[in-house]
């Protein structure tokens, strides 16, 4: 079997459960096996070892046993030892790798790890993202392991193992949570910075995990520090998402904790992805602090104890620019993609450069004092931290970024192309005629510094504000975001852009349409 068309961007993820119609299974206890396999075989050739100790964990999802039970297989019948966590985070995957005090010491560590998880994907899909103790792994690195997973037959399989390792004995297996160790090092932090055993004592916070991995937070961090978790929501694993999808992006789960907020009377809300690498916050009014307003305010608390670079996503707004800069930092817009804007800030402070922060607008966030680990858990973290300390001076947590400037409209429209097309040679050029376009009209002009697609700027008359077009790093869509800082102006933007897009019949224009609500059956000019 190919099992390359299974790899999505640093992860493996596909179909691993029935149920949804027109996705047929995929990702099979089968291909679990053969990859889990692969993975050992390429830890045992990058660490020139003949046996190997991996680490797995999973989230919530209905397909985790089965895919459990793969790994189990892959890695013991290759003749490695397997270290169970049970339900699990992502970044909790990473962080055991370095966990030379749980272990009893540096030899016992594991020396690679899988985490079992689609992210915020919906129930029917699962997948397998990979660690080692200097990072998680990077595209190449998952092709290559995907390659020697798709020549692998049972008969094949032993006969590679055969050959690359000097053991035929199965490995173990062992079970062992890290999870509670994990809660307790994020509790460790907030006391020795706020300088208290309790410093959330008399403070409502609540947290809503949507069913995936995160509830451990309410019990095992925000108790200990004397916090309120009661009006908490959907804390219980549910492999079926049913109260909502755990995604901080999506609209429905955000208004979910910002009524809850409002509902509980609640200090502090927090949301998570399924898998805990992500995060939103809401504030003690209802309002989110998701996306720039989220960037903004962990960069407010960094830039506070030293002036440094801030690396985002390429869809972040001019008034986060203006604010990282008002608050001595520099703002780096870089490629969409987690792994993208990480390297990114890794490769600036290999030059010299202070970059203490890598973040998406989407709640992927790394920090450089913990690995550039992209941890939702730990974001929030630092964020009840300067909650407690902004306590102490009777202000709240939104005074922070108070001078955020916001856009006064702003839209985000996903263009799909049409079925059994050449997307991405087809985006391409139309990124390019684009460009050309804008060129032609003297009230537009390209932003600086772009680094993903093209990013259009439109003058006062024509928009006041911006446009960003790109293409999806693995679907056929064409991803854009107009913003303006005059209620009317996304619309003047998206117009401009509706007139340029109408030469593409590969294109489903739709979203333009109802945004601009423009009758789809109405001759386009």
């Amino acid at each position: 079997m190919d099992y390359s068309r299974l790899r999505n961007g640093n992860d493996v993820r596909g179909v691993a459960s029935a149920g949804v119609p027109g996705e047929e299974v995929n990702l099979t206890q089968t291909a679990a096996e053969h990859i889990s396999r692969a993975f050992c075989l390429w830890l045992k050739k990058r660490l020139h070892k003949n046996r190997v100790l991996v680490a797995v964990g999973h989230d919530s999802r209905i397909s985790a046993a089965e895919l459990l039970s793969g790994v189990r297989t892959g890695v013991t019948q290759s003749g490695n030892d397997l270290l169970s966590t049970g339900l699990s985070s992502t970044p909790s995957m990473f962080m055991l790798l370095q966990d030379e005090e749980f272990f009893g010491g540096k030899e016992s560590l594991p020396d690679g790890s899988i985490m079992l998880t689609a992210s915020h994907l919906p129930f029917n899909r699962n997948g397998l993202k990979f660690f080692i103790r200097e990072s998680g792994l990077e595209a190449d690195d998952v092709k290559e392991i995907l390659s020697l997973a798709s020549q692998f037959s049972e008969a094949e399989a032993k006969a590679a193992e055969a050959a690359a390792t000097s053991t035929e004995t199965p490995g173990t297996v062992r079970e062992q949570s890290y999870m509670d160790k994990y809660s307790a090092d994020l509790v460790k932090k907030v006391r020795k910075a706020c300088g208290s055993e309790t410093p959330l004592k008399g403070k409502k916070i609540i947290v809503d995990a949507g069913g995936g991995a995160g509830g451990f937070y309410a019990e095992k961090v925000l108790a200990p520090l004397g916090a309120d978790t009661s009006g908490s929501q959907y804390l219980t694993p549910d492999g079926y998402f049913k109260g909502h999808i755990p995604n901080p992006e999506n609209e429905t789960a955000m208004r979910s904790i910002c009524e809850a907020v409002k509902r509980e009377k609640a200090d502090f809300g927090i949301i998570f992805d399924t898998d805990v690498d992500r995060a939103g916050a809401v504030d003690s009014t209802g309002e989110e602090i998701n996306r720039n307003r989220l960037i903004a305010l962990i960069s407010a608390i960094l830039l506070s104890e030293k002036p440094g670079t801030i690396v985002t996503d390429s869809v972040t707004s001019d008034g986060l620019a203006e604010f990282i800069a008002a608050h001595g930092g520099r703002h780096h817009r870089f490629k969409r993609g987690y792994k993208n804007v990480i390297n990114e800030a890794i490769r600036l402070n290999n030059a010299g450069e202070y970059a203490p922060l890598a973040i998406e607008t989407s709640g992927h966030a790394a920090l450089k004092e913990n690995y550039f680990l992209d941890d939702g858990a730990y974001l929030v973290t630092r964020l009840l931290i300067a909650l407690a300390q902004a306590a102490k001076q009777g202000k709240n947590l939104s005074d922070l970024i108070a001078d955020l400037k916001m856009p006064a409209e702003a839209a985000e429209l996903r263009f799909k192309f049409k079925p059994d097309c050449d997307f991405k040679t087809l985006g391409a050029n139309l990124i390019a005629q684009l460009e050309e376009y804008a060129k032609t009209k003297p009230y537009i002009t390209p932003a600086p510094d772009n680094h993903e697609g093209v990013r259009l700027n439109f003058d006062q008359a024509h928009g006041a504000g911006w446009l960003l077009v790109r293409m999806s790093l693995h679907e056929p869509i064409l991803p854009t975001n107009a913003e303006s800082e005059k209620k009317g102006g996304a619309k003047k933007i998206v117009s401009e852009l509706y007139a340029f897009l109408q030469r593409f019949d590969f294109l489903d224009l739709s979203p333009a349409e109802a945004y601009l609500g423009i009758n789809s059956g109405i001759e386009k000019q």
